[in-house]
C-alpha cells in the first residue's frame, strides 16, 4: 500500500540563488531586488540550512545533496520539480518549463542516494516531451493523493494536460484536473504550480477554492476530498500569497506527524487553523523570506519525499 508521508527527504543546498528571469515569465509569486547574487546567495544557503537544522530537530531525516556550482541553476533548491520517488523504487523525472532549470535533471543527487543505500530498480522518463513543448513540473504540478492515487492537477505552461495523462497510466493515478487563478493588476492569471494552493494531507486538503472560478471544477475538487475522507480547510488568496498552501506534511522517525512550511506560512494562518492544526500534528516551521521571495516558491517546493 502507498504511504502519504514520510520521514525522509531529498534537498538540495544551492551553489546559487538569484531570480530566474526564465521562470519570473509566469511566476507571479517572484519579485526581483537590489542585492547582488552573492548576497541572496548567502541568505539563501542560511535559510536552507536552519530548515534543515528545524526539520532533523523534529525527527526528520534530511539527505542533503550540495548542488554543483556549473551549470548554474538558480532553482536548484527545488528538487521536487524535477524528480519524484515511489513505491517500488521508482523513480519519475520531469520536462522542466525554464530552459535553465532543464539543466537540473541530474544522475549526481540519485547515485548520492544509492550511496546511502537506497534502491531504484525503474525509472520513468518525461523529459523528452521538452522537444515537443510539453511540460510537467513533478510534484509542483501535481499534488498527490499517493494513498488514493489521484493526482489533483491546475493547468498552466508549466502542467500539460497530455502528461498528466501519461503520469496517470504510468502510475495508476487519476487525474482531477482544473484551472486555478491568482490576481495580478486586476486581471485573473494562472497560477504556475498547484502545490502553491494546495496540499494534501493524511485526512485534510488545504486549498484555495476562491482559486477555482469555474464552478463545476471547483464542485469536482470538492467532491473528490469529500469522497476520499479530507477534511477542507479553506485558504484564501492572500494566505497562499504568504505560502499558506505550499507546505508537506511529514513523520517524524518515531511516528509523529509534522507539518512542515515556512514562518510567513505559519503566521499567515488564523488561530482557529492553527488550533485544528494542534489537536492532530506537530506544525514546523523556519524563515524561508529571501527563498521565497526571489525564488517564487517556498518549503514544499524545497522537499522531495524518499519512500524507502
Amino acid at each position: 500500500m502507498n504511504k502519504q508521508t514520510t520521514d525522509q527527504l531529498l534537498m538540495i543546498r544551492p551553489s546559487c540563488f538569484y531570480t530566474n528571469e526564465q521562470t519570473a515569465i509566469n511566476n507571479y509569486f517572484q519579485h526581483q531586488t537590489q542585492e547582488n547574487q552573492v548576497t541572496t546567495t548567502v541568505k539563501a544557503q542560511q535559510e536552507f540550512d536552519d530548515f534543515v537544522s528545524e526539520l532533523r530537530f523534529h525527527g526528520v531525516v534530511v539527505h542533503v545533496w550540495q548542488d554543483l556550482i556549473e551549470p548554474n541553476t538558480p532553482d536548484a533548491l527545488f528538487p521536487n520539480n524535477w524528480i519524484s520517488f515511489h513505491k517500488p523504487k521508482t523513480i519519475v523525472t520531469y520536462p522542466m518549463y525554464a530552459v535553465n532549470r532543464q539543466m537540473e535533471v541530474s544522475k549526481a543527487p540519485i547515485e548520492f542516494l544509492e550511496s546511502k543505500g537506497f534502491l531504484f530498480s525503474n525509472q520513468i522518463d518525461f523529459t523528452s516531451f521538452i522537444s515537443s513543448n510539453l511540460f510537467l513540473e513533478g510534484t509542483g504540478s501535481m499534488v498527490l493523493d499517493r494513498v488514493n492515487q489521484i493526482a489533483y492537477c491546475a493547468r498552466s505552461d508549466r502542467t500539460n494536460p497530455i502528461l498528466i495523462d501519461k503520469f496517470c497510466q504510468k502510475m495508476g493515478y487519476r487525474a482531477v484536473v482544473f484551472s486555478s487563478f491568482q490576481s495580478v493588476k486586476r486581471k485573473r492569471q494562472l497560477i504556475y504550480h498547484t502545490n502553491v494552493m494546495m496540499s494534501i494531507g493524511l485526512d485534510f486538503a488545504m486549498v484555495c477554492l476562491d482559486s477555482i472560478d469555474e464552478t463545476k471544477e471547483r464542485n469536482a475538487l470538492i467532491h473528490s476530498l469529500e469522497t476520499t475522507g479530507k477534511s477542507i480547510i479553506e485558504l484564501t488568496e492572500k494566505q497562499i500569497h504568504r505560502f499558506a498552501g505550499n507546505v508537506l506534511e511529514l513523520q517524524s522517525n518515531n511516528g509523529d506527524r509534522l507539518l512542515a512550511m515556512s514562518t510567513s506560512a505559519f503566521d499567515a494562518l488564523t488561530d482557529s487553523q492553527k488550533a485544528a492544526f494542534s489537536l492532530k500534528l506537530s506544525m514546523v516551521h523556519s524563515p524561508l523570506t529571501t527563498i521565497e521571495k526571489l525564488g517564487g516558491g517556498s518549503a514544499r517546493c524545497m522537499m522531495a519525499e524518499l519512500f524507502m
